[in-house]
């Protein structure tokens, strides 16, 4: 068996754990996405490194709901940096600063996206996010959180502090195939079962909101007919509340 279809296996594996071992976090977090939307709130999306995919996998997205806010700090990302990158989200303090820029309040849901759930700037978010009244949905892998130490001052890992906690089901490390000859291990899964977990969890908080007789913002695709005049309207609705559009 090729390595290629290994990881595709693999990759099956997880997403079918994560839709039966997951599927009431997600229905939670569908539920707390969908009360968050209905009653004027909006929902915030941060991960630093290789997790800010996941901020910006439903923001401004064909199929995806409107008023989300990614939160994209450039230091905390890979493209400037990726050393330090990885120096600044160990960085206490930081969050704060963030949370402040981006006016996130009671009300408002916002979902934190760290593999190992150790370091400081997203433990700091789901910190002050408790202490504001704004609900928090931690994806984390949990069989590398459980084996690590915290790097924050608290001792706490993101796990502990979120009040909707989904585990990606991946593996230590993330990197899921071993190449024996190298010594290493290859192919990381985080990305591609967060992408699926955050997907399905709006797709049924859209299904909520039809239910409750609520009608949910959705972007179309601007690269279909009419879609260009769909998106402009939500971009001219909210381009001054969200700082990336």
């Amino acid at each position: 068996m090729s390595k290629a279809t290994e990881y595709f296996e693999n990759l099956q594996r997880i997403i079918s754990r994560i839709a039966t071992e997951q599927l009431q976090n997600v229905e939670n977090a569908a539920r707390a996405v969908a009360d968050t939307l209905e009653n004027g709130g909006r929902i915030h999306t941060f991960g630093t490194g290789h997790s800010h995919m996941l901020a910006e996998e439903i923001f401004y997205r064909a199929g995806g709901l409107v008023n989300v806010n990614p939160i994209l700090e450039t230091g905390l990302m890979l493209h400037e940096s990726a050393s330090k990158s990885t120096e600044l989200e160990r960085l206490e303090g930081y969050a704060e600063i963030l949370f402040e820029t981006h006016s996130i309040k009671s009300g408002d849901i916002l979902f934190l996206y760290s593999n190992s759930g150790r370091n400081g700037v997203a433990i700091d978010f789901a910190i002050i996010a408790r202490e504001r009244g704004v609900k928090t949905v931690v994806i984390t892998n949990m069989e590398h959180t459980l084996q690590g130490k915290s790097r924050h001052s608290s001792g706490k890992k993101l796990y502990e502090l979120g009040d909707i906690v989904i585990d990606n089901c991946g593996c230590m490390g993330d990197a899921s195939m071993e190449i024996k000859e190298i010594g290493r291990n290859v192919a990381p899964t985080s990305t591609a079962a967060g992408a699926a977990i955050l997907n399905a969890i709006e797709a049924r908080a859209v299904e909520m909101m039809v239910a409750d007789g609520f009608t949910p913002e959705v972007f179309s695709s601007s690269n279909v007919d009419g879609g260009d005049e769909i998106n402009n309207a939500f971009v001219k609705k909210y381009i001054k509340e969200i700082k990336s559009l």
